[in-house]
């Protein structure tokens, strides 16, 4: 069985986000970029999965700059076996993506596409649903806990209500939560063999899909300032103010 995880290159996460002075987006020059962290989870849980003798092959994708080769390099250092990188310097929307994926999927023949419930820098939650939807595969979203079983896998997935279980028949489509494991680090030997693992590199010209954009971005700004708190003396008090300042009750 095959696997393919797509992963996507973004600000890392410990990096304070910066809005551009035009107000046109977020800054990005000298700035330190890494593999999504949801991603991050996914690589793993298909790593664990093969590890496990139930896979044979994993498959990393990424759809982005040149720069994207590094995300890959990382998720071959992880342990996958081979990367291909979809190059388009253009900010490709989820619908686009989940196109080219389809493509991918229609040449490679995974049983299972693994991936990031979101990524955080557009906290769309997109992708994965939308590439479901065009395969007609089944899907389980914000997953928790994934079991392989015979021509199937059970997804335990996050819900507002606690936990659900769903037996999704293969070929399927999970995205990966914050919960359902705890990436690797890429040991030193594993980072010098992934120079030497494939990594193929396309266009979306090459997948026939169109990655115009249908959105446009008319603002950003960075979020109001919080006001700072107050310490009251009573219970009394609390609710005068709850009441005749904040008017909330």
């Amino acid at each position: 069985m095959k696997i393919l995880v797509p992963v996507k290159r973004v600000i890392d996460y410990n990096v304070k986000v910066r809005v551009k002075a035009d107000n046109t987006g977020v800054e990005l020059a000298n700035v330190k970029m890494s593999m999504n962290p949801f991603d991050e989870i996914a690589v793993e849980e298909a790593l664990r999965i093969k590890e496990a003798g139930n896979a044979e092959e994993v498959i990393v994708v990424s759809v982005g700059p040149a720069q994207a080769q590094e995300t890959l390099r990382t998720a071959l250092a992880m342990g996958a076996d081979r990367a291909i990188l979809v190059k388009t310097d253009d900010l490709v929307e989820p619908l686009a993506v989940a196109k080219i994926l389809k493509a991918i999927v229609a040449e490679e023949v995974p049983e299972l596409v693994i991936l990031g419930k979101q990524a955080i820098d557009d906290d769309c939650n997109q992708t994965g649903q939308m590439l479901a939807a065009l395969l007609e595969w089944p899907q389980g979203t914000f997953a928790s806990e994934v079991k392989l079983g015979e021509g199937a896998v059970n997804v335990t997935r996050e819900v507002d209500g606690g936990l659900e279980t769903v037996k999704l028949t293969l070929p399927a489509v999970v995205t990966a939560d914050l919960r359902l494991n705890e990436p690797r680090y890429a040991s030193l030997p594993n980072i010098m063999k992934a120079k030497r693992k494939p990594l193929d590199t396309k266009e979306p010209s090459d997948y026939g899909v169109d990655t115009t954009r249908r959105l446009t971005t008319l603002k950003v700004e960075e979020p109001s300032k919080r006001a700072s708190g107050i310490i009251v003396e009573s219970i009394a008090e609390l609710v005068t103010k709850l009441r005749d300042e904040a008017g909330v009750i």
